[in-house]
């Protein structure tokens, strides 16, 4: 029988005395493939002379386009030792060649299991996953590529490409997903787009926007913040944490916010901001009784005098008498401060008996009286327009003109303050509610303003 051993290094003999001497090196002038990177020989490798001689024989046959010749060394390289991973880096690049970039991918695996810093397996990869189209993977490959070797000018160029186009892909994914309400997967989208292009303020607003649609109005915080630092001059950024903040309820906060935008970059819409963000900022400071009168049922004597001396304070001012006006039942009441305001201005007038009666029902004849004497006070300012207030004589089905109010009555209705149910009642006996008494205040307030002489500063409060 044959000795076994025996046969085996007689094929191997064969195999090393066909393979080289067959072929000649070529005089390599000009690389065929100038953006490959030959396989660098570590020092540990020096023990195996033969591999080494094979690898830099078969890269100059690769260099030349010799690439049958380049295989056949880099095969004889690994079969002199299996764990040659500079061979494997060497025969993907030959894959690479031949357009065959999922087979070069197993070979540039092959040496980066063994060593994942291996520079010419890790830019090998990264021409792969290019050829094959996966891009996010050939980003990874390089910028390892790149940590491990800064000086790659043309691997950093690559680097720089793909981030922009991966930032432009997943940011149009990501508006995309947001118009169309996906807000999770809008959120991953601009989660890759700020991986790929970190110093980018605007992808930190963007995906706040989704945040805060999502209802995670923390997380779109941070994000603006992160904005912020980026770019402290980005006045959208800082809106947006103005509005975020007066969601949540911290007023004072969106105040400086939409005061620090202003002062940055003018804006009609951010002055509007501003001014009803101050005035929820002093409604939230207001008791809780004064919030309540908007959804009340029914409102009472002490709720109308709040009203009219929060929202309407210039006229309440300047309508003061100097005589003293005597009230003795509002003193521990939570209103006191306005109904002695408003009763010393003459809008509401305290009883003969020097009681207010704070906790009596307001019926619609006593909101027409006190909105009468708020019109009388508008049209002395603006005797033009006030006198169709004035003079005006409506009919009402259930009002006759003899009655004490009608006068008031008939001015409300005519300035739009006040309104009349089917067939011209006026309902005089009725209840107010909270949301008419505000409504019938609010339009006062914007009679005032609109009659507020030039450079005047208005009669509104807070809302």
């Amino acid at each position: 029988m044959v000795d076994r051993n025996y046969l085996v290094l007689a094929l191997a003999l064969l195999a090393s005395g066909c393979a080289p001497k067959t072929v000649s090196l070529p005089n390599v002038s000009a690389t065929s493939f100038p953006e490959f990177i030959q396989p660098a020989i570590p020092a540990t490798f020096t023990r195996y002379p033969a591999a080494v001689a094979s690898v830099n024989r078969g890269w100059r046959f690769l260099e030349n386009g010799d690439l049958d010749s380049a295989q056949r060394e880099f095969r004889i390289a690994i079969r002199t030792s299996s764990d040659f991973y500079p061979a494997e880096a060497a025969l993907g690049y030959v894959e690479l060649a031949r357009r065959n970039p999922k087979a070069a991918l197993t070979h540039f695996e092959k040496a980066l299991v063994t060593d994942p810093r291996y520079l010419s397996a890790l830019v090998g990869g990264g021409q792969a996953f290019l050829a094959l189209g996966r891009e996010t993977d050939a980003l990874f490959a390089f910028q390892s590529a790149v940590a491990v070797d800064p000086s790659l000018s043309d691997i950093k160029r690559r680097v720089e490409v793909l981030q922009f186009r991966g930032v432009e892909q997943d940011l149009a994914a990501a508006r995309q997903a947001a118009k169309a309400g996906k807000f999770d997967e809008a959120a991953r989208a601009y989660a890759r787009s700020i991986a790929s292009s970190p110093e980018s303020a605007f992808l930190y607003r963007e995906l706040a926007g989704v945040e805060a649609r999502r209802g995670q109005t923390d997380a779109a915080l941070r994000n603006l913040r992160k904005a912020l630092e980026i770019d402290p001059a980005d006045a959208g950024s800082i809106v947006q944490v103005g509005d975020l903040l007066a969601t949540q309820g911290d007023f004072d906060g969106a105040e400086r916010s939409y005061a620090e935008a202003l002062s940055l970059e003018e804006s009609d819409e951010v002055e509007a901001k501003l001014d009803a963000v101050r005035a929820r900022s002093e409604l939230a400071r207001l008791p809780a009784e004064y919030r309540a009168i908007d959804a009340a049922p029914q409102i009472t004597r002490g709720d109308l005098a709040a009203l009219i001396g929060v929202r309407l304070p210039a006229i309440v001012s300047a309508a003061r008498r100097r005589d003293g006006v005597v009230v003795t039942d509002v003193r521990t009441h939570w209103a006191a401060t306005w109904i002695l305001s408003v009763a010393r201005a003459g809008i509401l007038d305290a009883f003969d008996n020097h009681t207010f009666q704070p906790g009596a029902l307001v019926r619609r004849t006593d909101l027409a009286m006190a909105m009468g004497r708020l019109l009388a006070r508008i049209a002395a300012q603006d005797p033009v327009r006030g006198r169709s207030w004035t003079a005006a004589r409506v009919k009402f089905a259930d009002l006759a003109a003899t009655h004490l109010a009608y006068s008031s009555a008939s001015m409300a209705v005519t300035a739009g303050v006040m309104s009349t149910a089917g067939d011209n009642l006026f309902q005089p006996s009725r209840i107010v509610t909270g949301a008419e008494a505000v409504e019938a205040v609010a339009r006062v307030s914007n009679l005032a303003i609109t009659s507020a002489p030039a450079g005047g500063t208005g009669s509104t409060g807070a809302r």
